[in-house]
C-alpha cells in the first residue's frame, strides 16, 4: 500500500512539534547558562549594564545550540515514536499494511529538511550573531584593542602602541648654562600614543614567518607619521623582529636598517584565534575564506572540516532518526523497552564524541578531512539501517 498524504503529513507534523519544543527547552537551558557565566564575567568589570549582558547570551546562544542539534533531532524522534507507538497508531498502521519504511519516510524527511535548512539558513543566522557576540566580548569584556583580518590581499593588523615624538620638548625658560665645558642633559622623546596597521602580503609556515611586511604609523588623531617596509618578519614574545627594513620619513630620504623591533602584545594564539572561528563564518562564505587562507598561507584545515561537516548534517538527522526508531518502536507490553530508551540516548553521546574526536583528528591533519567530518554521519546512518532491517519484516 502507498502512505496517503494525511497520514504522511499527521507523522511530520507531530515530529515537527516534538522537535520544536525540544529545541525551545534546550536553547532555554544553555541560554540561561550562558548568562550567569556572562554575568559572573561582568561583574569583575563593574560598567557593563545588565541590558548587555542579556544581549550578548542571545548573540551567543547559537554557538552551542547548533552543537545539540544531533541531540534534539535524536530525542524528539525517540519521544515522538514512543508517543505514536503508547497510542497505539503504529500498531494500527502496521496492521493496516504499511510498511515499517513508509511511516519512515516523513519524519526521516522533515529530518533531512531540518539539516538543510541548519547548513543553510540558520548557520548563517547564527554566525552574524557569533561574530557580534565575539565583538562586544573583545570590546567589554577582553579590552582588546587589536583588529586582525585576512583578504585575498594578505594579512592587515592594527595594534595600539607608544610612539617617540620627534619634536622633544624645550628646555624650561629662564634656565642657562654658565659653565662651557658642561655638557647639557641629552633630553629623552616623548612618548604619544598611537596605533600601527601592519600588512604581510603571505604567512610562511610553521615558522610563522611574515613575507613582505609594510608598517603604517598613526597617532591617535589619525596623523600619518611614518612607513616601513621589510622583507620578513618574525613574531616573538614581546615583538616583531623585522629584517631587511626601509624607513620612510616624511622631509627625509629613506634610511635602511638590517633589522627593526615593533613592540607588541599579539601572541600567534591570539591571530590565529581572531580570525579561524568556524562558528563566526557562514557556510556560504567559507569555501571563499578556506581559499583566502590558503593563498595567504594559513593552515585552514580545521575550517575545511568544520564546512564538511555542515554539509554531512541532513545525512547525521537521518542517521538519528533511524537509531531513534530501532530503539523506541517497540510493542507497549513488551518487555526492555526502558533499557532500550536508554541505549538510544547512549548511542547519541557515543556518536557526539565519536564525531568531536574524529574532527579533532581531522582539524590536526592526522586523518583525511572527508574521513573526520563523513564517518561520523556514515557510520551512524549505516548502524541505524542494519539494526532496522534486522528488527523489523518490512
Amino acid at each position: 500500500m502507498k502512505i496517503t498524504p494525511t497520514l504522511s503529513a499527521y507523522l511530520a507534523k507531530r515530529y515537527l512539534f516534538n522537535l520544536f519544543i525540544l529545541l525551545l527547552a534546550l536553547l532555554a537551558v544553555v541560554y540561561l547558562f550562558d548568562t550567569v557565566e556572562l554575568i559572573r564575567r561582568a561583574s569583575k568589570r563593574g560598567e557593563i549594564p545588565m541590558s548587555l549582558v542579556l544581549q550578548m547570551g542571545i548573540f551567543k546562544l547559537p554557538k552551542v545550540g547548533q552543537t545539540l542539534f544531533p541531540f534534539a533531532v535524536l530525542f524528539s524522534a525517540m519521544f515522538t515514536f514512543w508517543q505514536l507507538t503508547r497510542r497505539y497508531e503504529l500498531i494500527v498502521v502496521r496492521a493496516s499494511g504499511f510498511s515499517v519504511w513508509q511511516f519512515l519516510m516523513p519524519i526521516t524527511a522533515v529530518g533531512i529538511l531540518f539539516g538543510v535548512a541548519q547548513m543553510t539558513v540558520i548557520n548563517p543566522i547564527g554566525a552574524v550573531l557569533i561574530g557580534k557576540y565575539e565583538e562586544l566580548e573583545r570590546t567589554h569584556l577582553k579590552h582588546q584593542e587589536n583588529h586582525i583580518a585576512i583578504f585575498q590581499e594578505g594579512l592587515w593588523l592594527k595594534q595600539a602602541i607608544l610612539i617617540e615624538s620627534e619634536t622633544p620638548e624645550p628646555p624650561a625658560t629662564g634656565t642657562f648654562n654658565n659653565n662651557e665645558n658642561e655638557t647639557a642633559p641629552i633630553q629623552k622623546p616623548e612618548l604619544i600614543s598611537g596605533y600601527v596597521i601592519l600588512h604581510a602580503q603571505r604567512i610562511k609556515q610553521p615558522e610563522w614567518i611574515l613575507e613582505n611586511i609594510t608598517v603604517l604609523y598613526f597617532t591617535d588623531n589619525n596623523t600619518f607619521l611614518q612607513r616601513i617596509d621589510a622583507k620578513t618578519a618574525e613574531l616573538e614574545e614581546t615583538l616583531w623582529h623585522l629584517r631587511d627594513v626601509t624607513i620612510h620619513k616624511e622631509h627625509s630620504a629613506p634610511a635602511k636598517e638590517k633589522t627593526y623591533q615593533l613592540p607588541t602584545t599579539l601572541t600567534r594564539q591570539d591571530i590565529e584565534e581572531s580570525f579561524s572561528s568556524p562558528q563566526s563564518m557562514s557556510f556560504w562564505k567559507l569555501p571563499a575564506y578556506i581559499r583566502t587562507l590558503e593563498q595567504t598561507g594559513f593552515d585552514a584545515t580545521g575550517l575545511k572540516v568544520y564546512y564538511h561537516n555542515l554539509l554531512s548534517q541532513p545525512l547525521m538527522f537521518s542517521a538519528m532518526i533511524l537509531l531513534a526508531a530501532a530503539v523506541s518502536m517497540r510493542p507497549p507490553r513488551s518487555r526492555g523497552t526502558l533499557p532500550m530508551i536508554a541505549a538510544g540516548i547512549f548511542i547519541g553521546f557515543i556518536v557526539f564524541f565519536l564525531s568531536s574526536f574524529l574532527q579533532a583528528l581531522g582539524a590536526s591533519q592526522q586523518i583525511p578531512v572527508i574521513l573526520a567530518a563523513w564517518s561520523p554521519a556514515l557510520i551512524s546512518f549505516l548502524l541505524g539501517l542494519s539494526v532496522m532491517m534486522n528488527l523489523e519484516d518490512g
